[in-house]
């Protein structure tokens, strides 16, 4: 696989940022083209975006996704703006309407319907660029699943970033988005032969996303049932969510990525959270190693 088609997905203050930093050095000397990371309750996007740009030298980086509930629009348009003026283009602003316990919960903000929230942010961002008299074409990238965010994906972004999806939803979305915009997929991973162990990594990582609604309503969109997302999930639907097994079976899921339309998978590899916990990082560098792009 070509450097354009393989990026990483890794959330920095999971890791703790020296392993961070460490992973994501080694990312860029093993050829991945674009660094992916969120925005969480312990993070902001924009601060994780410019330390990640002075980390790296060549790799790209992009959120996935910043809040949209967590800066103005203009704040947004400048700070996408500003970056890639600093650091050579290598950022993409990748946006979203998050989650209500998240948006409320957490932030005391009002959780608005997710469709024309997200129209009004991009419209007030590239109005305001419009006034600053600054250009309004940003790299801009929205997290997107059902198709009317997809749809708005292709008509006010550059395109979308798609999370916790299988190959039947990647074709789905490049039919929506058309052949002209940008499709970046997230694929979790497990270097692991063993079934049991997999599903088992699989199972507490994908356990905090299975109560949201937002997910949920995806995943039963796209063929799974109440009973392979309830309680801790079946075995179909771990598997269908993180590819795992030696090195050609995980291309494999990545390369169905690819035929389907994504024009990069962002690789996310999972480790167990006892061991990140304890700073151990050695799962996800074996994973990223075994996976590397070819390098030309």
């Amino acid at each position: 696989m070509r450097p354009e088609q393989l990026g990483v997905w890794q959330s920095l203050d999971r890791l703790g940022y020296g392993n961070a930093r460490h992973v994501a050095r080694r990312a860029e000397a093993l050829g991945y083209d674009t660094f992916w990371y969120p925005e969480s309750a312990l993070s902001e996007s924009f601060v994780t975006g410019t330390t990640l740009l002075g980390w790296l030298e060549r790799m790209k980086v992009g959120s996935s996704i910043a809040n949209i509930y967590a800066r103005d629009p203009m704040s947004a348009g400048n700070g996408v703006r500003t970056l890639n003026a600093l650091n050579d283009g290598r950022f993409t602003l990748g946006l979203g309407v998050s989650h209500a316990p998240m948006v409320q919960g957490m932030r005391g903000h009002v959780y608005e319907k997710p469709l024309p929230a997200m129209r009004m942010y991009l419209e007030a961002i590239y109005a305001g660029q419009h006034k600053l008299g600054q250009p309004t074409a940003l790299p801009i990238m929205l997290g997107a699943l059902g198709p009317k965010m997809l749809k708005l994906s292709g008509e006010l972004a550059q395109g979308a970033l798609p999370y916790n999806v299988t190959p039947d939803h990647t074709a789905y979305a490049r039919s929506v988005l058309g052949p002209e915009r940008r499709l970046v997929v997230e694929q979790k991973v497990a270097l692991i032969g063993d079934a049991a162990e997999a599903r088992r990594l699989a199972r507490a990582e994908l356990s905090r996303y299975m109560t949201l609604p937002n997910y949920r309503n995806n995943w039963l969109r796209i063929g799974f049932t109440e009973a392979d997302v309830d309680g801790q999930g079946s075995d179909r639907f771990m598997d269908g969510m993180v590819a795992w097994g030696d090195a050609d079976m995980i291309r494999r899921r990545i390369q169905e990525h690819l035929d389907a339309g994504a024009d990069q998978v962002a690789i996310q590899p999972i480790a167990d959270p006892g061991a990140l916990e304890k700073g151990d990082v050695s799962a996800i560098e074996d994973a990223l190693a075994a996976l590397a792009p070819t390098m030309a």
